[in-house]
């Protein structure tokens, strides 16, 4: 997948050293670290704890939500626009689930694949 400018200084913004970084992330899509982590499925914890925000699977899910919001923001318009399609747009694909919700279930591939066939003119 190839970035354009925007999808860059988005993602500059919110990683460092490699690391997505929470506190950054939240300030990005105008939300507070405590209401981003269960539209994740993360604990408080795993997002505000020092030791837990770096630990593979918080990484993980933090990456594959910035992923599904670099993905979502050329067509939505900005990353909080992406950010509101994310929690509130029902996908019929899925049974009418929300990305919020397949990410929340440990889906967030599928979210990434169906993101990819709408990319690429497939049907939804």
């Amino acid at each position: 997948m190839t970035f354009d400018t925007q999808e860059m200084r988005f993602l500059a913004k919110v990683t460092l050293g490699g690391d997505v970084e929470p506190s950054r992330l939240s300030s990005q899509l105008g939300t507070t670290v405590t209401a981003l982590a269960p539209t994740l499925g993360l604990s408080r914890d795993s997002v505000s704890k020092q030791a837990r925000i770096y630990s593979s699977a918080t990484q993980k899910r933090l990456r594959e939500f910035v992923d599904i919001i670099v993905r979502t923001t050329p067509w939505a318009g900005s990353p909080i626009q992406a950010f509101a399609w994310y929690r509130a747009q029902s996908l019929p694909s899925f049974g009418d689930l929300t990305a919020e919700e397949l990410v929340k279930r440990g889906r967030a591939d599928e979210v990434k694949d169906y993101l990819g066939r709408i990319a690429l003119g497939g049907f939804a």
